[in-house]
């Protein structure tokens, strides 16, 4: 779980995002803006995070305050799951995926992301994990997020490295990487794909 300042820090600022969203009078504006600023200052002084860098962030965030989405393919292939490796953290290895995008669906996020990332044309057949990115055991995050795990079958394409991957490789369940993109993806979560991936009648995980 996450440490308590951070918990109250991002609801700080969702309170804020909402209630600037919302509210009409003038003094209740400022009052949610000086919420807003007192969870950038909890988050840069419990952090190694620079206070004009989170309160520019917050300020960014607007309407309704909900969790972000993220999707990410597991593509098994006799015993052996495809990862990549990211180049905005330094090369690790992650399953592939990203943020959804508007006006797509997620299993349409899926296949974008793996094209994108890996070269090929999948079609999601599973989704096995709606994760909370909290209760998982990620490292910190600013901001609340669902992570969709969708299993999927290569269909088509040919195995290459994308704009945001420098690598991609299959490994067995034995073989998952040390160097592992933990912001992105844990090693429970790529063992619990294979065990979706050997037993089609496993019930989606959430939380």
């Amino acid at each position: 779980m996450d440490p308590v300042w951070l918990v109250w820090a991002r609801e700080l600022q969702a309170i804020a995002q909402t209630g600037l969203t919302f509210a009409t009078d003038i003094f209740d504006h400022e009052r949610y803006k000086a919420i807003r600023s007192l969870a950038a200052r909890m988050m840069a002084t419990y952090s190694d995070a620079n206070f004009v860098r989170v309160e520019g962030l917050f300020a960014k965030q607007t309407g309704y305050a909900t969790p972000k989405v993220d999707v990410r393919g597991a593509v098994i292939e006799d015993g052996r799951i495809l990862l990549v490796r990211e180049i905005e953290d330094s090369g690790r290895w992650t399953m592939p995926g990203g943020w959804a995008d508007v006006n797509q669906s997620p299993s349409e996020c899926v296949i974008r992301e793996l094209r994108e990332e890996t070269g090929l044309e999948v079609e999601p057949r599973k989704l096995a994990g709606v994760y909370d990115r909290t209760r998982q055991g990620h490292p910190p995050h600013p901001f609340s997020v669902y992570r969709l795990f969708f299993i999927c079958d290569a269909i088509g394409g040919a195995p290459r490295a994308g704009m945001e991957t420098s690598e991609i490789a299959f490994f067995s369940e034995n073989e998952i990487p040390r160097d592992l993109s933990m912001d992105r993806v844990l090693p429970h979560q790529i063992r619990r794909m294979f065990e979706h991936s050997r037993n089609k009648h496993l019930p989606t995980d959430f939380d």
